[in-house]
């Protein structure tokens, strides 16, 4: 089955079954999202991406994990998650300025 179209395939040796999983990239920081990019991988392969929707293609047979972060001076606010096997999913990330603690829910 081919990837979906604004979908960005999984690039990893993977035979078995994909789902689409839809990440929502929001930050409280209006200065990080003008000026910052957010770094997503997943199962260690990074994209540089931009605030908003963006959608990956990601195992639906295993576990997969997902780590999200942004680079700058004195931000890191990572976050990460091991997803289990499954259908399509969506999660948001999200940045607290004040804390430094980034969010993936």
């Amino acid at each position: 089955m081919p990837t979906p179209d604004g979908v960005i395939p999984y690039v990893d040796h993977h035979d078995g079954p994909k789902r689409v999983l839809t990440l929502h990239l929001t930050s409280g920081n209006s200065l990080a999202k003008g000026q910052v990019a957010p770094i997503v991988s997943v199962d260690g392969r990074r994209y540089v991406v931009y605030w908003g929707t963006v959608a990956f293609e990601v195992p639906a047979d295993r576990a997969c994990h997902l780590s999200v972060h942004v680079e700058a001076d004195r931000m890191a606010q990572h976050a990460s998650a091991l997803l289990t096997p499954g259908a399509d999913l969506a999660l948001t990330y999200a940045t607290d300025y004040l804390s430094g603690v980034g969010t993936l829910r």
